[in-house]
C-alpha cells in the first residue's frame, strides 16, 4: 500500500509567511491524504483555506515540525518559539 503523501495546509504555511503559533490536527488518513491539516493564524471554514500540499514540501519548508507528523490520527499540536504542545482529541476520529 502506498503511503499517504498529501496534507492540508493554509496558504501562509505553504508560502512561508506563517506567524507563530503553528497549529495542526490529524484526522484518519484517506486515499492519498495523511489526515493532517496545518495552519497559522485564525482557522477559517472557507472552502479554499486548506490547500493540498505534499509532505516532502512541508518538511522542506518546516523541518522543525517533522517529528510532529509522526503523531497518530486523533492528535493536535500547537508550536511557537520555546513552546510545543501536543495532545489527543478523539473527536477528530469521528469526522
Amino acid at each position: 500500500m502506498t503511503q499517504p503523501v498529501l496534507l492540508g495546509a493554509s496558504r501562509s504555511i505553504i508560502d512561508g509567511s506563517a506567524e507563530w503559533p503553528i497549529h495542526g490536527l490529524r484526522h484518519r488518513a484517506e486515499g492519498q491524504t495523511s489526515g493532517w491539516y496545518v495552519w497559522s493564524g485564525e482557522l477559517s471554514d472557507a472552502d479554499d483555506f486548506f490547500q493540498p500540499w505534499h509532505h516532502e514540501h512541508f518538511l522542506e519548508q518546516w523541518p522543525e515540525l517533522a517529528h510532529l507528523l509522526d503523531l497518530p490520527p486523533g492528535s493536535r499540536f500547537l508550536v511557537a518559539p520555546g513552546h510545543e504542545d501536543h495532545w489527543e482529541d478523539p473527536a477528530l476520529l469521528d469526522v
